[in-house]
């Protein structure tokens, strides 16, 4: 579904070239659970970015669906990014003064073919919580919403970026127990970033990160259950 050839990403700091990225291919197929591991500046945040098309890099390719992504066009990368692609970070985002559903109708106002709100909202197990503002839920709750906000344009790429890293373990869970169904039952091709190695049970296969480069590939003959993982 999503092809990366010689990614190279590298950043100008004064007279000082940082390369974030150096020459990662990578492929992504359909309906599946990447896990994508490595410590802090491996270059996972920085490859999560270019796949989502946040980022551009300063060589190599990115193709969806045989297409390639035009990095100097800014309509084309927007169209990408608006209708193909969703996004979950760590921190989640919403906006105050709106509820879980206004949170969530702001995507499903701009999507092509998206799913009512209320629809998204009860895949992610908040149909009874959708008219709470985010101060009166959980941060496991927030999380939620926010992946029901990012499901909700039914993107074929869903891309998350430590998305349990600011939760405790219990409700860590609940959040890959959400990611698993919502890639089990959508379809949707998802990729988590993490320094945690026991989410890699999760996938169906786990990328190895180091110094900007994909050091290991790996194939799971099983996956783990959420109820599975423990950290």
């Amino acid at each position: 579904m999503l092809a990366g050839r010689g990614l190279t990403r590298t950043y100008r700091m004064g007279e000082v070239e940082v390369a974030a990225l150096r020459g990662v291919d990578i492929d992504l197929r359909d309906g599946e659970m990447v896990v994508l591991l490595g410590p802090s500046g491996s270059g996972k945040s920085t490859l999560l970015n270019l796949l989502g098309g946040l980022d551009r890099p300063t060589e190599g390719t990115l193709e969806y669906r045989g297409t390639r992504l035009l990095f100097d066009d800014d309509a084309s990368l927007t169209r990408y990014r608006r209708d193909c692609v969703g996004f979950v970070f760590q921190f989640y985002n919403l906006i105050p003064s709106l509820t879980a559903r206004e949170n969530v109708a702001i995507v499903t106002e701009i999507a092509r073919d998206p799913l009512p709100p209320e629809d998204a909202l009860g895949l992610v197990g908040l149909g009874g919580r959708m008219d709470h503002f985010p101060s009166q839920l959980s941060g496991g709750e927030q999380q939620r919403v926010a992946i029901a906000r990012a499901v909700a344009k039914r993107p074929d790429l869903l891309l998350c970026d430590e998305p349990t890293g600011a939760l405790d373990v219990s409700t860590g869970k609940v959040v890959l127990e959400v990611l698993d169904r919502v890639n089990r039952e959508l379809g949707t091709t998802t990729a988590i970033i993490t320094h945690n190695a026991a989410i890699g049970g999760l996938a169906d296969r786990v990328m190895t990160m180091h110094d900007g480069s994909i050091a290991r590939v790996a194939e799971n003959a099983r996956r783990m259950g959420p109820d599975e993982v423990t950290w």
